[in-house]
């Protein structure tokens, strides 16, 4: 996706940017392309952002450890205010940031990237606690018998060799 120069979108009718979505994006990795439809509106003083878009990402259960797949369905609306930079110079080096002061801004003379604003509701749409299944019992624990030197799960071996180095000869 290309980047938009801001000034720009005061030329074009109705001062709106509309872009279908159908690619991977560079810094995630999906199954399927990114698909659906952006659309950037120039307000005057801000930018009225709203994407609709699908796609399925592998993720990894925190509880099983295993890769399941996870159709994200975006459905995103922002408000980016235009404000010129400020002096450097003139800032302070700390302050005080009220709750009325966490919002995006770009400078008007300045690009937008619809790649990165697209990635960034992407990743904000990800479930947390990535969790594979309602019922997911979590890692498999070695059957009734079983000792912890012979795990089910063959990611504990390293560990479980380890254990075996450090333990004591029984007499």
């Amino acid at each position: 996706m290309e980047r938009v120069y801001i000034p720009n979108l005061l030329q074009r009718a109705e001062k709106t940017f509309t872009v279908d979505l159908n690619a991977h994006l560079a810094d995630l990795e999906t199954l399927t392309p990114v698909r659906g439809e952006l659309t950037v509106i120039h307000q005057g003083t801000y930018l009225e952002v709203q994407a609709k878009a699908d796609t399925i990402v592998t993720l990894t259960c925190d509880r099983c450890l295993q890769a399941y797949n996870h159709r994200i369905r975006l459905s995103a609306q922002e408000l980016i205010w235009l404000e010129p930079d400020p002096d450097p110079a003139t800032l302070p080096l700390e302050r005080e940031v009220s709750a009325d002061d966490l919002f995006e801004t770009l400078p008007p003379n300045s690009y937008f990237y619809p790649e990165a604003w697209v990635y960034e509701q992407i990743c904000l749409a990800l479930p947390q606690p990535q969790i594979c299944d309602e019922d997911c019992p979590g890692i498999e624990t070695p059957p009734q018998g079983g000792t912890s030197l012979n795990p089910i799960d063959h990611r504990w071996a390293a560990l479980a060799q380890l254990q075996q180095q450090f333990q004591a000869p029984e007499d």
